[in-house]
């Protein structure tokens, strides 16, 4: 395993919750369960410290960072504007072969919605913003939006699990898609945008 490997494997299992907010990441254990070397482990948590998703504390070794739902507000307040242009770029760009596909995205998204897969659903909208990053192919705004969307999912998945949000947030995915594949970059914008802010919305809702 690479140590690109390794860190992409930690990191899926803390955005997953296979790791829960402030638990200490033991090197040794790590290092058994991944099958690979202490230092390789070592070098994979201070590359997810600089990430944001871990906090390291002198002679106490790792946890798994606590984001607050303030800061989870905060980084969906940065994140507004990269969808955004994530968007707007993907708009320019998709491809045909592209569109059918985000066409059938739009349709389980719908369905998945409809008949309330609560596991589902929010495994689509995942793989729908993993869409627009890779079709923007604007690898900037990716790298950051990745970043960011990894430290705030936690409290995004609560939202999402929440009775009556998919019939909000399904028809907000479903206006974007159809901005994207009519290839209007300003209506995928804006949007996304609009999406994003109802989101914000919600999260302040929970901190009432």
């Amino acid at each position: 395993m690479t140590l690109a490997e390794l860190t992409g494997r930690i990191r899926d299992a803390i955005v997953d919750g296979d790791f829960a907010p402030n638990q200490r990441l033991i090197e040794a254990d790590l290092s058994e369960s991944y099958g690979v070397s202490r230092a390789m482990v070592r070098t994979a948590l201070l590359e997810l410290a600089g990430d944001g998703l871990i906090d390291r504390v002198p002679n106490r070794g790792s946890r798994v960072r606590s984001v607050s739902l303030g800061e989870a507000v905060e980084i969906l307040e940065v994140r507004i504007e990269l969808e955004g242009l994530c968007a707007y770029k993907a708009a320019e760009r998709i491809s045909d072969e592209e569109i059918a596909e985000f066409l059938e995205l739009r349709r389980l998204i719908l369905d998945a919605a409809e008949t309330s897969e609560v596991l589902e659903y929010p495994r689509l909208n995942q793989l729908l913003d993993r869409r627009i990053r890779e079709v923007s192919a604007h690898h900037t705004a990716a790298d950051m939006l990745e970043r960011l969307r990894a430290q705030g999912v936690r409290h995004q998945f609560r939202l999402s699990f929440r009775a009556g949000r998919a019939a909000v947030t399904a028809p907000e995915h479903a206006a974007i898609i159809d901005a994207i594949v009519a290839r209007d970059p300003a209506g995928a914008e804006a949007a996304t945008k609009a999406h994003l802010l109802g989101v914000i919305s919600a999260l302040r809702e929970i901190a009432l």
